[in-house]
């Protein structure tokens, strides 16, 4: 009610002098047993539940205004002897009423109660009680060995102490938690609660108390622990428990000497490939194939937990040596390597695992994971699917890596980049027609640190889309510099990461940068590494065409060093192709990589598309290149990289006009 609810209310009139002697009913909806106690508390004398029907209102009302009138009329006579008569039915109607207060509050109660009777064994229990346990109010006796034996044996010993503290005075009450037996065989968790009436001498001579079925809260509490402590998609431990069992194998160690343990660190290599290319359905299927493979691989008492990702850890516990580890990251690597069949198609997945062991020296769970950690990042630069131990080395690697991450933040936040350019050079005629942009970090102790060493690092990072960005008005700002001083022909090609051919905008963004430039769409080309294209196959092939339909070249960078080259390349919307430098370089020294390039040569010239061969540096590799009908090079002995404003008196050299390698 707003303002004063029914038991302020009686309150407020029971401590005013003028209306404390009014007899109060309480008629409401409530009908727990603490309602009704407390509206007797605060001076009720009577307490009706709705519904309620009218003849019953009224035997109460009159009840109660006839008590009330006798009263007045023996104390204005004075009547000692009808007074004394008044106080007695009063005495009997008080006695009726706490009984019927007794009898609402054991029958509303959805409680077992109990009264134990401590000069002897005998214990009342009430119906609820052994209805609680599945029995009928007379298919138990009354003696306290009832209760007490039907107590779950890990329980039992806890509930007689807890009743000895509460007999003690060491506790107020008696309240545990504990398992019963029932009838129908299997166990309750039950709230036991109880009070204690003491003599003059502080000695407890009867208690009396509760017994509430909490068996459904116990389940859901055991539910929400396992929920915490489990994956909810593979159901392996996760990191939480993992931490748990890493802190107690630690603390064993401290303890025993002789006691070893090993941490591995699993991680499954191309994943992002597969649930990128093939749904999150099938990667999620993929996971739980994978747990269900590693369970096989251990040992009972070993652990293992999904951190998240697919990122998986093995616990070893009381192993005799770094080669039982070595044996189950052998057997992990084996169980793997056989196909996955999904949704009726063959998956082949590989993992890399770093192992880390204890050698008595670390004190916190953290350590040893990250350390195992470290190994699996060594065991993919090794070449992926492999185990790698860990060592000190290792952990100083990954303080160097991360002091070079804050730097490169820095540098982005910063701008603290350079972007030169490289001269792609025509055979045809000797001449400069278009320049790769390549940028470099502008290192504040290491000077101009070349892409190749920190753009990898930038991409892991997800850096590379702001980078990328900035590189992209920078290099089309220069060239509308370039083709204001009269070199309207020449050419810009910039570089676009594997995070900014997944930008669903991109086509936008890039012609937003060409308008602002007031360059046409024919003058950008776009490389894009033969790895990346195929990495995210689907969505580049979709986003480079439409780059494609504006009139913007797409050059297919790195070419020969991807796994399935010949197999996008008819898929992928490519104008040029790039020979890498890897080839090149073993001109002159490896017949097959002669062979390698004349047959890229020829088939990009069958496909319609315009070859570049990266990484001249020789007149050797020159003539061989010319002589194979190469369209264009690119490298030192052409030309190095450039800041911009060099570019204009590089391009008005004489050898950019007179066909110096013709």
């Amino acid at each position: 009610m707003p303002g004063l609810n029914g038991f302020e209310t009686c309150t407020i009139l029971k401590q005013n002098e003028a209306t404390k002697d009014i007899p109060i009913i309480f008629m409401t909806a409530l009908s727990d047993t603490d309602s009704k106690v407390t509206g007797f508390q605060v001076g009720g004398v009577d307490f009706v539940t709705k519904p309620v029907e009218y003849p019953e209102i009224l035997a109460r009302v009159t009840t109660h205004l006839t008590l009330r009138r006798l009263q007045q009329e023996l104390q204005s006579k004075n009547l000692l002897l009808e007074q004394e008569i008044i106080e007695h039915r009063q005495t009997e109607l008080a006695l009726r009423k706490s009984e019927e207060r007794y009898a609402l509050a054991a029958q509303g109660a959805n409680d077992g109660l109990w009264d134990w009777d401590l000069t002897g064994w005998k214990v009342y229990f009430s119906p609820r009680w052994k209805a609680m346990l599945g029995y009928e109010i007379h298919e138990l006796n009354n003696h306290v060995y009832e209760w007490l034996s039907r107590v779950h044996p890990e329980d039992f010993i806890q509930l007689q102490v807890e009743i000895q503290n509460h007999f003690d005075n060491i506790t107020p009450h008696l309240e545990i938690e504990y398992r019963i037996w029932h009838r129908d065989g299997f166990y309750l968790w039950v709230l036991c609660r109880g009070l204690a009436v003491r003599n003059e001498r502080g000695q407890a001579y009867r208690m009396a108390g509760s017994q509430s079925d909490i068996t459904t809260r116990k389940a859901a509490e055991t539910q929400l622990w396992h929920d915490a402590k489990h994956d909810a998609l593979t159901g392996l431990p996760n990191r939480a428990m993992l931490m748990e069992r890493l802190e107690q194998a630690i603390r064993r160690t401290k303890q025993t000497s002789a006691y070893l343990f090993a941490m591995l660190f699993l991680d499954l290599d191309r994943f992002k490939l597969i649930n990128d290319s093939m749904g999150h359905l099938v990667g999620d299927q993929l996971l739980i194939t994978v747990a269900k493979r590693l369970q096989k691989c251990i040992r009972p008492g070993d652990l293992v937990a999904r951190l998240g990702g697919d990122e998986f850890t093995i616990l070893l516990d009381g192993i005799q040596g770094i080669q039982d580890a070595i044996r189950v990251s052998n057997r992990i690597l084996e169980a793997l390597a056989h196909p996955i069949l999904l949704h009726g198609q063959e998956i082949f997945t590989t993992a890399s695992i770093g192992i880390a062991h204890s050698n008595g020296q670390y004190n916190q769970a953290q350590a040893i994971l990250r350390d195992a950690d470290i190994a699996m990042y060594k065991a993919k630069e090794n070449g992926r699917g492999q185990y790698r131990l860990f060592d000190a080395e290792q952990h100083g690697g990954v303080t160097a890596r991360l002091q070079m991450e804050s730097k490169l933040w820095q540098a982005v936040r910063n701008k603290g980049f350079a972007v030169h350019y490289q001269p792609i050079v025509s055979l045809a005629n000797g001449q400069t027609n278009s320049f790769e942009t390549l940028i470099y970090w502008q290192h504040p102790e290491h000077g101009l640190v070349p892409p190749a060493e920190f753009v990898p690092l930038a991409e892991e990072m997800g850096l590379m889309m702001p980078v990328g960005q900035w590189v992209l008005h920078s290099a089309c700002e220069q060239l509308r510099i370039l083709r204001d001083a009269g070199f309207t022909d020449l050419k810009i090609a910039v570089n676009i990461s594997t995070a900014e051919l997944q930008q669903t905008d991109l086509p936008q963004l890039i012609g937003g940068v060409l308008k602002n430039a007031e360059l046409p769409a024919t003058a950008l080309q776009l490389e894009i590494s033969e790895t990346t294209a195929i990495e995210v196959i689907e969505a580049s092939i979709k986003t480079l065409q439409q780059l494609s339909d504006m009139g913007i070249q797409i050059a297919l960078d790195d070419f020969g060093t991807g796994y399935s080259s010949l197999t996008h390349l008819k898929q992928l919307p490519a104008n040029i192709l790039k020979i890498d430098k890897s080839f090149v370089a073993n001109i002159g020294k490896n017949p097959k990589d002669e062979a390698i390039i004349a047959s890229i040569i020829d088939l990009a010239h069958r496909l319609g598309l315009v070859v570049v061969a990266e990484g001249i540096e020789q007149e050797a590799q020159l003539a061989f290149l010319r002589a194979h009908q190469c369209d264009n090079v690119q490298g030192f002995l052409t030309g190095k990289a450039m800041p911009a404003e060099e570019m204009v008196d590089f391009l008005r050299l004489p050898s950019n006009s007179s066909g110096l390698f013709i």
